[in-house]
């Protein structure tokens, strides 16, 4: 029997849920049996003791969070049967005057999957067959696709939330996954320092004998689908070994287990005996790294039954079909393709290389699929599969909001540290490019062997409306350019990239300090951790920051034709011909598409006591920088990764007014005072900012946690190069 540890048994909570035992407790909840008064049915009342104790306007901000919580789990519930249904939720309070958050769920006969298991072990029961294992979980893994389709993440997949419910006639059995959202909900009340009752033990957001490595250590990047991927892959496992994989309960040596490279809990290592295709399977699901995983629940499943012979159901496929649509680009139907070789090699392919490594370039953009474009490759296999699969990652849940556009003046007036990277300045004078002297002309098309360095993209020659004439006076007027074909990073160069060519001797070494006019200690002390050279480890994939204009130049010209882009290439790589707003369209920012500022930057500022505005009501999951490439649905036409967001970039550019005059390949003025930084950063709290066609000006000797840049290059093999 479970102790009623909160005294609630025999009380009515909201008039009309009487309280009527103990049933379950965990870390950061009790679970009780309760009676609907009015319907005369039986629901599951949640209470999250972990989550008391907070002041008004903290108890608020935690209901709020369940709210938003309950309505996506409503939302899901409503589509699959696999994931239990939430019916109410809101604050109680104790008998010890406490007020705590609870949550109604349908009530469910049965037992959790934990429970099965050790009731099966105790019996010296076999366990089940790995095939079993699958097929007993296949409503999880629906569950899970569908969730991951919308860009939700689970967090805290593991047996004790897997319930086994019995039907009504004693024999049927369907099962079901619990607490959707809960584990979102406790991670922000921690990271934000809200209310967070440590009642027994390390009470965590997350249960770490199945938490993946990004769950003990953010070094390892941010938590999202892939996390619940590595979960589920132990669950399936544990039930085909008929035993947990992890039997220690120290916290130091779980995390110690989960990172282990050398120690991966694969079916093969646990003594299963499985095919080499299967033990790849699960060897990429349970990869240390995210980027090495599959990026969704569906991804994983497909690859997993195609190796044990089976067809995926067709909500699995759906789900999978809709989030990760590199994977079926060019397949045709996947309820028809999933079992071809052609897709098994694929979803089979070994693990790919860090983000850091950078894959190699992609072919020219090639045709349209589900109305956006997609890289071409010579091959299936090659490189589109590659760089799509592995940067689907790093996005958490979808929080679309409705952002307006701002004006240059506006912005100005924004505070300090909401505005762009302190050290550059939104331009009062329209800054531009403007070049009359080439020839207006199209250039011609590049010959068909033109290709580019690795890890760049061939931009193909083109024409395109710079600038616009309905926002903001900096980007007025919109004026039509050509531009020959050349080549530009898919992502930001990032600080492993910057210590290759300073440790060469090649480039100078970034600064570990901001620099820009009128910097205050406090803003030194605030900023100046934020230099990504000071720690390059953790910091390796995220873009380098804290260079100078000169600095990013060099870098570029060090590598092979290498060079900034000018500002007319980075607005057509960002934003292609079709005048869309954003680089992903004409949707509003939300942290789906790009680093901004979101609930989790407002949280860092707040307790860096450097107050942020947030662009957008939902979290992103990257308080700062995020490493490159997290943001796949946010890449341009030309498949591009953060244009919008992350980091200001530098470009070639002078600042100068806009012409109306057509231009061809245009190169900006000789001289000036101020270059140009375009996309927006981390911090961004104003949309207006990350649109393609939004230009600030900053002094090119400024140095600034939110700057950094890619590099461009001209086509090799004869391609015709830029003027300069």
């Amino acid at each position: 029997m479970i102790e009623d540890i909160l005294g609630l048994c025999g009380t009515v909570v909201a008039d009309k849920y009487e309280v009527l035992e103990a049933v379950g407790k965990g870390g950061f909840a009790v679970v009780y049996r309760a009676k609907h008064l009015l319907w005369n049915r039986p629901v599951a009342l949640k209470v999250f003791k972990a989550l008391g104790g907070s002041s008004p306007s903290g108890s608020k901000a935690l209901t709020d969070d369940l709210v938003k919580e309950a309505s996506v789990l409503a939302e899901l519930s409503e589509q699959t049967a696999s994931i239990c249904q939430a019916r109410d939720l809101g604050v109680l309070t104790t008998k010890a005057g406490e007020s705590l958050p609870y949550m109604v769920l349908e009530w469910l006969e049965g037992k959790t999957l934990a429970e099965t298991l050790l009731n099966e072990q105790s019996a010296g029961m076999p366990p089940r067959s790995l095939a079993a294992s699958v097929t007993l979980l296949d409503p999880i893994a629906e569950a899970l696709a569908l969730a991951h389709a919308h860009g939700i993440a689970h967090r805290d997949v593991k047996p004790a939330n897997v319930f086994l419910a019995v039907g009504g006639d004693g024999k049927s059995l369907s099962v079901k996954l619990l607490d959707f959202g809960i584990a979102k909900v406790v991670q922000d009340a921690q990271r934000t320092g809200g209310a967070f009752h440590k009642t027994e033990g390390q009470v965590t957001s997350f249960t770490p004998h199945y938490g993946a490595p990004e769950q003990f250590s953010r070094k390892f990047g941010a938590t999202g689908p892939w996390t619940d991927v590595f979960a589920l892959a132990l669950v399936v496992t544990e039930c085909a070994i008929g035993r947990r994989i992890v039997r220690t309960n120290d916290f130091v040596e779980m995390a110690k287990l989960a990172t282990d490279t050398s120690q991966r809990p694969t079916p093969r290592r646990l003594g299963l005996d499985v095919s080499d295709a299967t033990e790849a399977v699960f060897t990429r699901a349970v990869a240390v790294m995210p980027q090495d995983r599959y990026p969704t629940a569906g991804a994983f499943w497909i690859a997993l039954l195609t190796t044990l012979g089976t067809s995926p159901s067709r909500a699995v496929l759906a789900a999978a079909e809709t989030r990760d649509q590199d994977l079926f680009a060019g397949l045709g139907s996947a309820h028809t393709a999933v079992a071809s070789p052609e897709l098994l090699q694929r979803l089979s392919l070994p693990p790919p290389a860090r983000v850091s490594a950078l894959p190699p370039p992609p072919a020219p953009i090639g045709p349209k699929t589900s109305g956006r474009t997609v890289l071409a490759v010579g091959s299936v296999l090659g490189v589109a599969f590659v760089a799509g699969l592995l940067l689907a990652l790093h996005y958490d849940r979808a929080t679309d909001a409705t952002a307006s556009a701002v004006a240059a003046n506006e912005a100005v007036e924004a505070t300090r540290h909401t505005r762009p990277p302190p050290g550059s300045a939104a331009s009062s004078v329209p800054s531009a490019n403007a070049s009359a002297t080439t020839s207006p002309s199209p250039p011609a098309l590049a010959p068909a062997a033109a290709s580019c360095p690795d890890g760049m993209v061939l931009i193909p020659a083109g024409e395109f409306f710079m600038g616009s004439d309905d926002d903001s006076e900096s980007e007025k007027p919109a004026h039509h350019v050509t531009l020959v074909p050349y080549c530009i990073d898919l992502y930001e160069v990032t600080t492993a990239r910057y210590a290759s060519c300073s440790d060469t001797g090649k480039c100078k070494r970034a600064a570990k300090t901001n620099e820009w006019p009128g910097i205050t200690p406090r803003e030194q002390e605030v900023f100046d951790p934020l230099c990504s050279v000071r720690d390059p480890t953790s910091q390796a994939d995220h873009p380098i920051v804290c260079v100078d204009w000169e600095m990013a130049k060099t870098f570029c010209e060090s590598l092979p034709g290498g060079r900034l882009p000018t500002e007319a290439e980075w607005e057509f790589s960002a934003r292609g011909p079709d005048g869309r707003k954003y680089p992903w369209g004409d949707e509003a920012p939300s942290g789906a598409y790009l680093n901004a500022c979101g609930r989790e930057c407002v949280a860092w500022g707040a307790e860096a006591k450097m107050p942020m505005k947030a662009m957008y009501p939902g979290d992103d999951s990257w308080p700062n920088t995020s490493a490159v490439g997290s943001f796949p649905r946010g890449k341009s036409k030309f498949g591009l990764f953060d244009v919008a967001g992350n980091v200001w970039e530098w470009v070639a550019d002078w600042q100068a007014p806009y012409g109306k005059d057509a231009l061809a390949n245009p190169t900006g003025p000789a001289t000036g005072k101020a270059k140009v930084i375009r996309g927006g950063a981390w911090n961004g709290s104003v949309a207006s900012w990350v649109r393609p066609t939004f230009r600030f000006m900053n002094a090119p000797e400024n140095r600034s946690y939110g700057v950094g840049f890619r590099c461009a290059a001209s086509p090799r093999d004869g391609t015709p190069k830029t003027v300069r």
